[in-house]
C-alpha cells in the first residue's frame, strides 16, 4: 500500500513539474509577444516623434499631436515595466527597464517644455530620447531570439 501511494505521489510530482515547464514556456511566449508589441510601438514612436517635434516648434496642432504621442508612449513604458519577465529574460527585462527610465526622463523633458502651445526649440538639442529607443530595440531583439 505504501509503495502504491509513493508511486502515485511521484507520478503527481512529475505531472506538476511538467505543468510547471509548460507554464514557463507559455509565460516566455507571452512575454516575447508583449516585448514585440512594445518594440513595434517604440519603433513607431522613434520614427514619428522627431519630425513631429520639429513641427511642434512652430505649429500648435503638431505640438498637440506630439504631446499626445509622448503621453501615450509614457503609458506604454509604464505598462511594459510592470510586466513579469520569465526567468530566462529577467536580465534583459531589467536592461529594458533601465533604458525605459532614461526614455521616461526624455519624455518628461519634452512634456515640460511646451510653452504657449508650442514646443520650446531648445529641447530639440536633446537627442538622447530617440537614441534610447534604438538601445531598447537592440535588447528586445535579443529577447525575440529567446523564443526561437
Amino acid at each position: 500500500m505504501k509503495k502504491s501511494i509513493m508511486i502515485l505521489f511521484t507520478s503527481f510530482l512529475m505531472l506538476l513539474s511538467g505543468c510547471s515547464l509548460l507554464n514557463d514556456a507559455k509565460n516566455t511566449v507571452t512575454y516575447i509577444n508583449e516585448a514585440t508589441s512594445y518594440l513595434d510601438k517604440a519603433t513607431a514612436f522613434a520614427n514619428d516623434a522627431p519630425s513631429l517635434a520639429q513641427q511642434a516648434v512652430g505649429n500648435q496642432q503638431a505640438a498637440k499631436q506630439l504631446e499626445t504621442m509622448l503621453k501615450q508612449m509614457k503609458q506604454e513604458i509604464q505598462s511594459f515595466n510592470q510586466l513579469q519577465a520569465p526567468d530566462i529574460a529577467v536580465d534583459l527585462h531589467q536592461q529594458i527597464i533601465d533604458q525605459n527610465n532614461k526614455l521616461l526622463d526624455g519624455i518628461n523633458l519634452y512634456l515640460n517644455n511646451f510653452k504657449n502651445g508650442l514646443l520650446d526649440p531648445s529641447v530639440l538639442q536633446n537627442t538622447e530620447l530617440f537614441q534610447t529607443v534604438q538601445d531598447i530595440t537592440s535588447i528586445i531583439n535579443q529577447i525575440k531570439q529567446l523564443g526561437q
